[in-house]
């Protein structure tokens, strides 16, 4: 606990705040530390998770607000402290309606308390706690998504070096920092942790078009890489968004006329698509969407349910999970009650 403790005041130094362990004499326990900005001070609980999802966010508040109560009766102005490897996004935000502080190692700051507010992006402390990223690169993002494709399958450098194209130092890296990170126990991936992992690196940048790719054989298909015929062995546009999730089963309606979202497989379909179907001035206007794959998996892993309303092959439910994770609101209870066919959920 001693480690985690020095990376907090480290973290507080950084934004000129003193954080100290307590004298014998002050009653605060083991794991606490006082925060005394300006003559202010502050008992911080410091509490050691490794990893902070929407769950165990629901449960840190409500342990919060039990402990700050139970501190309150004795006088003392105190808030439970989570130190993470990580916390998602929304977990981030749960946190701080509930005044939970917490540090996440990867860069942030969150201290809310009577007369102190505290939200700030701060150097990193991966490295003094003995933590690398693994998905700080792509080949990091390649592995993390094969991994959950594949959920059950023992991780395997040298198979997963031959589907990825990746050398295997590269992979064995990789893996080694995700069982640091703790993403594998033993040979078993802790699924759920890394899916919200790379959710939280799930970002692409989307450009609306003013007209959809012709269906046919028209002169724009082999330019545009659509490879409607070759679902399965050729990397080509693959459906997204909600529109997708409809087709593969969530509970979600969609309009028949609704804009529809693609990944392509690289930047250069996306230059070519907005040449030749033209850029739409907004999203009002828009008649479709691509992004460029963030992993060659997305566009290679398609799919043609035969009861779907869109004439598209639709990308694989991991990656529409994924798309629907970066909405906090209604994407989030889309998943939540979801669980898709012949694949274990993983969210």
């Amino acid at each position: 606990m001693q480690e985690f403790e020095s990376a907090v005041q480290e973290a507080f130094a950084q934004l000129d705040v003193e954080v100290v362990a307590p004298a014998d004499s002050s009653g605060a326990a083991r794991g606490d530390l006082i925060v005394d900005p300006e003559g202010g001070a502050l008992v911080l609980s410091v509490k050691r998770v490794a990893f902070v999802n929407d769950q165990l966010a629901e449960r840190l508040a409500v342990e919060g607000k039990r402990y700050n109560n139970t501190i309150a009766d004795r006088g003392t102005t105190a808030v439970l402290f989570v130190v993470a490897d990580q916390v998602t996004r929304t977990a981030r935000a749960t946190l701080a309606r509930a005044g939970v502080g917490y540090f996440d190692l990867r860069g942030r700051l969150s201290l809310r308390a009577p007369g102190l507010v505290v939200e700030a992006d701060v150097e990193p402390q991966e490295r003094a706690v003995g933590r690398r990223d693994p998905l700080a690169g792509k080949a990091g993002l390649e592995v993390a998504s094969a991994l959950l494709l594949n959920p059950q399958q023992k991780p395997s450098v040298r198979s997963l070096s031959r589907e990825l194209r990746r050398s295997v130092s590269t992979v064995s890296v990789i893996l080694a920092a995700l069982r640091e990170s703790r993403y594998i126990e033993g040979n078993t991936v802790s699924a759920t942790r890394l899916f919200w992992a790379l959710a939280d690196r799930w970002h692409q940048e989307t450009e609306y078009l003013l007209e959809l790719p012709p269906l046919g054989q028209d002169s724009l298909v082999a330019p545009l890489r659509l490879e409607l015929d070759q679902v399965g062995s050729e990397p080509g546009w693959a459906l997204r968004g909600t529109a997708a999730a409809a087709v593969l089963g969530a509970p979600v309606a969609v309009r028949a006329d609704q804009p529809l979202d693609f990944f392509v497989p690289d930047k250069s379909v996306v230059h070519r698509a907005r040449r030749l179907l033209g850029v739409a001035p907004s999203g009002e206007l828009a008649r479709c969407t691509v992004a460029a794959a963030p992993v060659a998996a997305v566009c290679m892993a398609r799919s043609e349910p035969a009861d779907s309303y869109f004439e598209w092959p639709t990308t694989h439910p991991l990656f529409v999970a994924l798309d629907l994770a970066q909405d906090a609101g209604r994407g989030q209870e889309i998943l939540a009650d979801w669980t898709p066919e012949n694949w274990p959920r993983v969210w």
